[in-house]
């Protein structure tokens, strides 16, 4: 199976193409620009959808829903807001069809035309602070903090499976606050949870800093970014968290009585990651072989495979298979018996070792007499001879080594990708070899522009901790008060 996936070297965007489909995660649907999720994919974002939805409700957060459309009205309040999202929406014109006179097929009912159009969501700032409006009287209705999970519409004709999709599935928070410090606490503090899923869960390092004004999000004050590095040297942003200040509020008269009894607008924040983390957990880890998925992530962490001759030892095997099954299950591992009598098992070896199965266990007549069971690793493609006294230890072990490991092996790669700059020559021959460049920049908009058209390299994040380093803008040769991190990227 392997071979019929390309290689890393001879066409990334290929090789994650044909990964993410050979792989059974998704695949491209009749809509143009949308996909269809399928259950293996699904099931590794359940998965994080579980551990983000207890790391937010652990943090005080409830879920709640609001509705997909959203009157074309509400956009036009936040000035930025709208602008930033106006080319990606996709409207709602008419609410009924009819028969086509001419016997053609089915046709809009020009006579059903909507008093006011209506927006399919592409974030949901617009509604929910609408609705806000009505929940928020007084400083005791604060903090409010709500998650939603949801499907988003933003009109995409480039698409890529899970990385830009015109329809993607995320979570978006939306919180209101008494004081500044409060939301930005809150902004601060979601962006940690974020980084925390992706290094803990997903076993991607990433950076921590905040985005340039050119790149924040639209209506916000400040926007919070973790970034991570894929394996083709491009940066992708894997969640985001934004100060929106009092915009919406003051867009929406969202207002509170304060404890001084004054009305005064409340501070607000918005957050959210999507099934663009999937593309991310592809990218990261995987192989010339398929899938390499870390073990808290993977819907199967462990495969048993058998092999047999016959019938009698099939059934052997299968009454062992299913003693060892349990005993994992009860430890709380997710297992598989591949059962299958229609594959053979280098069938199996190679369709497990695609989908990124951590471990796989496999065990013949031999296993059954010294029992033992032989373990492959995924991530090192290492076999051992196990005992199967103690397996269930063993086997936590072993996929405790795997999530650590592939965490190491990115943190290593993004260390030996990343790189220091003071000259433009010199940032121009780096980011073509892909990275993260550190660079001074001037701080303005102008400088950014230049040098995103000229290499089609965006400033990243501006790094939140650290020293701060004085320097010489590299473009402008300006003064600069520290460095940004540069990339392309995804």
């Amino acid at each position: 199976m392997a071979k019929e996936l390309t290689t890393r070297e001879d066409n990334y965007s290929q090789w994650y193409n044909d990964l993410v489909t050979k792989a059974d995660l998704a695949e491209n649907s009749a809509v143009r620009g949308c996909m269809v999720i399928k259950p293996y994919g699904y099931g590794i974002w359940e998965r994080m959808q579980q551990a983000l939805d207890k790391m937010f409700k652990d943090t005080g957060h409830e879920n709640a829903y609001f509705p997909l459309f959203i009157p074309k009205s509400f956009f036009s309040k936040e000035a930025s807001h709208v602008e930033g999202f106006a080319k990606e929406c996709a409207v709602v014109t008419h609410y009924r069809l009819k028969n086509d006179p001419n016997g053609k097929g089915i046709i809009v009912d020009e006579d059903a035309k909507l008093e006011e159009e209506l927006i399919v969501r592409p974030t949901s700032e617009t509604i929910i602070w609408d609705t806000y409006r009505t929940w928020i009287q007084s400083y005791r209705d604060l903090p409010l903090l709500i998650n939603q999970w949801a499907n988003v519409v933003r009109w995409e004709m480039r698409t890529r499976l899970f990385l830009r999709t015109a329809e993607f599935l995320w979570q978006e928070g939306h919180t209101a606050h008494e004081t500044k410090a409060e939301a930005i606490a809150e902004a601060e503090q979601m962006l940690r949870v974020y980084a925390t899923f992706a290094e803990e869960w997903m076993a991607v390092p990433v950076l921590r800093g905040v985005k340039s004004p050119n790149e924040r999000f639209a209506g916000a004050v400040e926007t919070y970014c973790i970034e991570a590095l894929m394996q083709d040297g491009k940066a992708l942003q894997a969640g985001t968290s934004h100060f929106l200040g009092q915009n919406f509020a003051k867009a929406f008269d969202v207002k509170f009585l304060s404890k001084e009894n004054k009305q005064e607008y409340v501070w607000a924040t918005s957050w959210g990651v999507s099934t663009r983390l999937m593309g991310a957990l592809v990218m990261a880890h995987s192989d010339d072989n398929g899938l390499v998925l870390p073990p808290k992530l993977a819907p199967i962490q462990v495969v048993i495979v058998p092999i047999y001759r016959n019938d009698e030892q099939f059934d052997q095997i299968a009454n062992k298979a299913a003693e060892i099954k349990q005993s994992l299950e009860n430890v709380g591992v997710r297992v598989k018996f591949d059962n299958r009598k229609t594959h053979k098992p280098g069938f199996k070896f190679a369709e497990w070792e695609l989908k990124g199965v951590p471990l796989r266990l496999a065990i013949g007549p031999r296993d059954l007499e010294s029992n033992t069971v032989e373990v492959a690793r995924r991530d090192t493609l290492e076999k051992e001879t196990l005992y199967l006294q103690s397996i269930e230890q063993k086997v936590v072990n072993l996929l405790e080594q795997i999530q650590k490991n592939l965490y190491q092996k990115a943190l290593d790669f993004r260390n030996e990708s990343t790189y220091k700059v003071d000259t433009w020559e010199s940032f121009k021959e780096r980011i073509e070899k892909g990275g993260f460049v550190m660079a001074h920049w001037d701080g303005t908009s102008e400088t950014e522009q230049k040098i995103k058209e000229e290499t089609k390299a965006t400033i990243r994040l501006i790094p939140i901790e650290g020293q701060k380093e004085s320097g010489k803008c590299i473009y402008s040769g300006n003064p600069s008060e520290q460095r940004v991190y540069f990339a392309r990227a995804y």
